[in-house]
């Protein structure tokens, strides 16, 4: 793929129609440093992964967990809290040693090729926020999961398997409406051509569409997307900001700053027309409804808790092996 990102430099005869030479070049040096970009930090990943290993990382970091949660009164008993405050280190070194690789991606790449519109203070407190938002929910869900495994005998693996399918749709089903909004604003789509066409479309394949949203992506990135949430018959649509032509952030005035975010960020912001037709719009939408109406999230949903009961089968297995032996 970075052969083709490095050779292939004028437009294809299949999009001779549709993409112009100077957009088309634009796309393949981006994708070519995000290739690069991309075989470096995975490289680094491996190499920090197998020298954790080598080096006895993670015996040492549950050691130093059972020392500070002895500190605070839990002696080796309290197996769950040193678990716990060894999840809370194993992340916050996850996260300290990926900042480097997440700057460079935002500062460097993005930057470059036009699409960051993040300053390095709003970066930072997303980061933090992302992390104690991240806490809050992994360390609740990983205890309850550790007193089922710890109370679950023999079958332990099934509980634990059946909890996290519960776990997986209840925050499918909650991450739009309570977690997302964290980070983002989300407001209606405003009544209008474009609306309507949407819900025609949706119409056309029986989506049960209940409500559309626009969510301010353009605070961070100039990206384009959508996407849909919500089971059964109350399923609702979320679009990027940056992909509608008229409701756009970058399109407002630096005046029309609503709070402290938008005002570090508005530096960033472009005061120009950005966005896509509604033609472009129902295009890239359905892509994502054509997820939806040939089943691909349910198969992966399904796909995914197989695999994930195969390999508690396989943990089971293994404990009885050692325990045997």
């Amino acid at each position: 793929q970075r052969r083709v990102y490095r050779t292939t430099t004028h437009v294809p005869q299949e999009l001779g129609q549709i993409m112009d030479s100077e957009t088309f070049e634009k796309s393949r040096l981006y994708q070519l440093d995000k290739s690069t970009f991309s075989f470096w930090s995975g490289l680094y990943s491996e190499v920090e992964g197998t020298m954790i290993l080598l080096c006895g990382g993670i015996p040492f970091l549950w050691k130093l967990s059972g020392q500070i949660s002895g500190r605070a009164g839990f002696g080796q008993e309290y197996e769950i809290v040193q678990s716990l405050v060894f999840l809370l280190l194993a992340t916050l070194f996850s996260a300290v040693t990926g900042l480097p690789w997440s700057l460079y991606n935002t500062f460097v790449i993005e930057e470059k090729h036009g699409f960051n519109q993040q300053t390095l203070g709003f970066f930072f407190k997303d980061a933090i926020k992302k992390f104690v938002v991240t806490q809050c929910i992994l360390l609740p869900v990983t205890s309850l999961l550790l007193y089922i495994i710890k109370i679950g005998g023999d079958y332990f693996f099934i509980y634990a398997w059946l909890f996290t399918l519960v776990v997986s749709l209840v925050l499918v089903t909650i991450y739009a409406d309570y977690i997302a909004p964290l980070f983002d604003k989300f407001i209606p789509l405003p009544e209008g051509e474009l609306k309507q066409q949407i819900e025609t479309m949706a119409k056309s394949i029986d989506f049960p569409l209940t409500k559309v949203y626009v969510v301010e992506g353009s605070k961070r990135s100039s990206h384009s997307n959508a996407y849909f949430y919500g089971f059964f018959k109350n399923k609702r649509i979320v679009l990027f900001d940056t992909l509608l032509e008229d409701y756009s952030a970058l399109n407002k005035e630096p005046a029309e700053a609503e709070d402290g975010e938008n005002e570090e960020t508005k530096s960033k912001a472009k005061n120009k027309k950005q966005g896509c037709k509604n033609e472009e719009v129902l295009a890239v939408l359905g892509h994502e409804l054509g997820h939806w109406k040939l089943g691909h999230t349910v198969k992966n949903i399904i796909i995914s808790q197989v695999s994930y009961y195969k390999l508690e089968c396989f943990l089971e297995d293994f404990v009885i092996i050692a325990v045997s032996e």
